[in-house]
């Protein structure tokens, strides 16, 4: 466990309330809006990557337990020749890359999202190619810090039923992060079970509200988007703030 005040730890645990709630309620995102909040508190992505996907691999796995005859795997299997190849290059960068670097990476990524959910912009595929280049750059993004959902489900939400959307995606994060987990564990880097396992019951309280705000979610997403992107933009900014002086 980090040496943290009882201010630090009270927000960490905010944190992941907020993660399990934002994943499990729009269905992706749980990193991308969870981990530039994290990295205020500590400054280093391998740190708190694998507990993002340990708690990812348990929730999406218990959320599919009662869900997994509802998906789309036919476009499932055809995605993956784009997205996993493009992930297992981003895990590697992951591995070599310079913390500075990462952080750049990560807080530029969201930064991105931000201003498109602020301004109530949508990231459209058109093109078989647009579809493509957006699951493989969606797919290294996920593999080097686990926040290139929005660009994936661009694609799925194209090609894949509303009804199996996010079981579908559920899937595929399941297997992206078991991927992204082997190749940690292969390399020696430090899972923090402990504090992932200790930071479960705050998570589970927010998937629990996602689960069932759900279609209210769906159903307001620009709005709930438009409030997300307004706040990731100021987080971001001063991240990329702090690394850049």
């Amino acid at each position: 466990m980090l040496d943290l005040s009882v201010l630090e730890y009270a927000l960490v645990i905010a944190i992941f309330i907020w993660s399990g709630f934002v994943r499990s309620g729009l269905g992706f995102g749980g990193a991308a809006l969870g981990l530039p909040l994290m990295l205020f508190i500590y400054d280093q992505p391998l740190y708190w990557l694998p507990i993002i996907g340990l708690h990812l691999l348990l929730f999406s796995g218990l959320t599919l337990s009662t869900r997994i005859s509802n998906v789309d795997w036919t476009y499932l299997r055809k995605a993956a020749w784009y997205i996993f190849p493009a992930a297992l290059v981003g895990v590697i960068g992951l591995i070599q890359l310079p913390t500075q670097w990462l952080l750049i990476f990560i807080y530029s990524v969201s930064l991105f999202y931000a201003v498109l959910w602020l301004a109530g912009w949508a990231i459209h595929s058109g093109d078989s190619w647009i579809d493509k280049s957006l699951l493989v750059i969606g797919g290294y993004v996920a593999g080097t810090s686990l926040t290139g959902a929005p660009l994936m489900v661009a694609v799925f939400a194209k090609n894949v039923s509303k009804s199996q959307l996010r079981n579908t995606l559920f899937v595929l994060w399941f297997i992206l992060v078991s991927v992204k987990m082997l190749a940690f564990a292969t390399l020696d880097v430090n899972l923090n079970v402990p504090t992932s396992i200790a930071l479960i019951p705050f998570a589970a309280i927010g998937h629990v509200i996602g689960l069932k705000l759900h279609d209210a979610i769906i159903q307001h997403d620009k709005l709930f988007k438009r409030f997300v992107g307004g706040m990731l933009i100021v987080v971001s900014s001063l991240g990329l703030w702090n690394v850049l002086s």
